[in-house]
Order: C-alpha cells, then structure tokens, then sequence
C-alpha cells in the first residue's frame, strides 16, 4: 500500500527544469532511496515532497490527500518530516535539550504559555523530555545526551539530527544523505539506525551518494539523471540497469555498487 504517490512532479528555475516529470509511489514501511549524480535533481525533489519549495506542476499525495501547495510546518505535523542537518542543529545546547526543542512541533500549547510556565507547558515539557530520554536511547546517543551539541563528533552530529527529526513522530521520514562524510563503522551504526527506525512503523525515503550503503538498505531505488527518472526497481534491478550504469560512467565500478 502506497502511503505516498509522486505524480508527474516538476520544477523549473527559469529554463532550468531541476525535476522533470517524475512520478512514482513510497510504499508503507518500505525504505526508498533516491539516488543520482551531482546535480540530478535528487535535492530539489526532496524539497518539493516536503513543500520547502513550490512545484512547478505535478503533485504530491501523502495518505491520499494532496499536500503541494501545503506550508512546510503543516505538511510537517501530517508527518512528512525532513531530518534536521548539521547546520540547523542549536550546537550550543545539549542534545536532550535539541530534542526537547524539536518536540515543539506537537506542543499543546503556545509559546506564551512556554514562556509564563503554564501547567499545560509544564506537563508537555515533561513528557517532551522522557520522549527525548528514549529516542536518544534507541538511536545509541543515551550516553551523551547531557553533552553539548557542537562537542559531538561527525557521527553522533548527524544521528542528532535523525532524533530530532524523530522528536516531531513522523509517519515518513526523509533522510537527506544520512552516511555523507561517515567511516565504515559509522556506517555500519547509521545503517542499523535508519534499519531501526523503518521497525518502529516509519517509512525512510532517503537520498544519498554512498552506493554502497544504499544497496544495503533499500527496498527499492529511485535513479535520477538530469531531473528525470530513468530507473526504478530493488537493488539487484538498478545494479543491472543499463541506463544507471550509463549515467554513472566515468566513475569505479565500486563507486556505484556495480
């Protein structure tokens, strides 16, 4: 069962089409990664699912009703959430207290209401902080959940971001290059992390560059090349694609999973 459907989705800037009529589904609890080269389209995509950027045609339905022309905050709360990158991590604060934030999304009440110490605040701020306690526990980060967040190292900085993604209960979570910048064992972590998350009832659409880690963890794979979709299919499929393997040329076999 699709639990989001892409149809014919576009954007262009000016004469530059980014996303080029590409249409497929995300099935419910699937793992979908959307691959491609530098400048594919890959990025652009992953904002358009998640209405940071208006679409130039085409649309988006999550769970039947259709979310393009919806604000980010709201598409947000109907749980289409986008991971939180390095760079919008507050690095001066804890990383229970990065979470804690993230949480605010489903607040029960105001930021007025925050500020004054409201029971209603008071009785969200607790259970936003034992919701904190055990997200941070099932993404391995228990053990420095009182540390500053600017004093994590590549790994740890980029599971935060994962929590704090996960902090505001998304139905599908978009993981936009997840093991960039990563050594094997990070990996090796991050992979059963994102494993971890698809059994706790989310579904993963991600985008990265690590072929080798994409062949690991997909269900199916997306290719684009030039804002058009060329491929489709599970790892074994794309792996044997000759039209991925054109696109790729000029690059190791390694490189691509080939």
């Amino acid at each position: 069962m699709a639990i989001m459907e892409i149809h014919n989705l576009s954007k262009r800037f000016g004469g530059l089409a980014a996303v080029n009529d590409v249409s497929f589904e995300v099935k419910e609890g699937e793992i979908l990664s959307v691959i491609g080269p530098n400048g594919a389209g890959k990025s652009t995509l992953f904002k358009l699912i998640s209405s940071f950027l208006p679409a130039s045609a085409g649309k988006v339905l999550f769970q039947g009703e259709d979310i393009t022309s919806q604000k980010p905050h709201i598409v947000a709360r109907k749980g289409v959430v986008r991971t939180f990158q390095e760079t919008t991590i507050f690095r001066e604060m804890t990383v229970t207290d990065n979470v804690v934030v993230a949480h605010h999304l489903h607040s029960h009440t105001s930021l007025l209401g925050f500020f004054f110490g409201t029971r209603t605040a008071r009785q969200d701020e607790k259970e936003f902080r034992e919701r904190a306690g055990d997200i941070l526990d099932f993404l391995g980060l228990g053990a420095v959940k009182n540390e500053v967040a600017k004093n994590l190292p590549h790994g740890h900085l980029r599971a935060l971001g994962v929590a704090m993604g996960m902090a505001a209960n998304p139905k599908i979570l978009l993981l936009d290059e997840p093991f960039a910048g990563m050594n094997a064992q990070e990996t090796d972590e991050a992979l059963g992390m994102v494993r971890g998350i698809r059994e706790r009832g989310v579904t993963v659409l991600l985008v990265e560059h690590d072929m080798s880690a994409v062949m690991k963890i997909s269900d199916r794979i997306v290719v684009l090349n030039f804002g058009k979709m060329i491929a489709e299919g599970d790892p074994e499929a794309i792996r044997s694609n000759e039209d991925v393997i054109e696109a790729y040329l000029g690059r190791e076999d390694e490189e691509i999973g080939i």
